[in-house]
């Protein structure tokens, strides 16, 4: 067994639906969903390996124990193995993550080696394949105890647009201040139109994303962008 098979089982349930929050019993071989991110990718590790990881308690019941992104990254950096995005492109079964703003929700995929996903992504689509190119990530992470083989290095390229996110210090931009009107004409106060991406539409921005299916990650990227209406010039 090796992170090729991670991907395999992962494939498998492609279409099946997403919930942010859903709570999945990692040893519940016949679970069909709905999922969230993290329990997707934890899932598929504890199926494939045995491996209880990126859970509140890893030496818990994988029946009961939830995962969260920020758990995922506190194994990486005290369990596992941190590479760059780079190199979990190239391996099957690499864990990619992108941290969550004022520890809120993140996001999880499994790269397949070949520059794509198969990931929990959103309402609209559900378990997907997509794309490693163009989105923003922070960091792969190889877990211990899984066998990974890795493929020939393609170039990751990143986002060309900036991507709007809860950061400290706050981002200011013109740009926010359409992001927070365009909220505001849709539903989501954000309180002010002062161009500053604070918490309040950090929030927005979330509730915006999954009244329209989109991962409720925050972040303004192409998709959340264009969902909104918003063009950046």
């Amino acid at each position: 067994m090796t992170g090729d098979d991670i991907v395999l089982l992962g494939d498998k349930h492609v279409g099946e639906p997403y919930a942010l929050g859903a709570r999945v019993a990692k040893d519940n071989a016949d679970y069909k969903g709905p999922w969230d991110c993290t329990e997707f990718v934890s899932w598929l590790y504890y199926q494939v390996f045995g491996i209880l990881y990126g859970c509140d308690n890893n030496q818990g019941n994988p029946h009961t124990y939830e995962t969260y992104s920020g758990s995922w990254a506190r194994d990486a950096h005290t369990l596992g193995q941190i590479i760059t995005v780079e190199e979990a492109k190239a391996t099957p079964g690499a864990a990619i993550l992108r941290f969550a703003g004022s520890g809120e929700v993140g996001h999880i995929a499994i790269s397949d080696g070949n520059g794509g996903t198969v990931e929990a992504h959103g309402r609209t689509d559900g378990i997907t394949n997509s794309v490693v190119d163009g989105r923003r990530w922070d960091m792969g992470i190889l877990v211990p105890g899984v066998t990974y083989k890795s493929n020939q290095i393609i170039p990751y390229n990143p986002p060309t647009m900036v991507i709007y996110r809860l950061t400290h210090p706050n981002m200011v931009s013109p740009d926010v201040g359409k992001i927070q009107t365009a909220l505001t004409r849709k539903g989501f106060d954000t309180e002010a139109v002062d161009n500053i991406f604070g918490e309040l539409t950090f929030r927005a921005v979330k509730l915006f994303q999954d009244s329209v299916g989109l991962n409720p990650d925050g972040e303004v990227s192409a998709l959340t962008a264009a969902a909104l209406g918003v063009n950046f010039r």
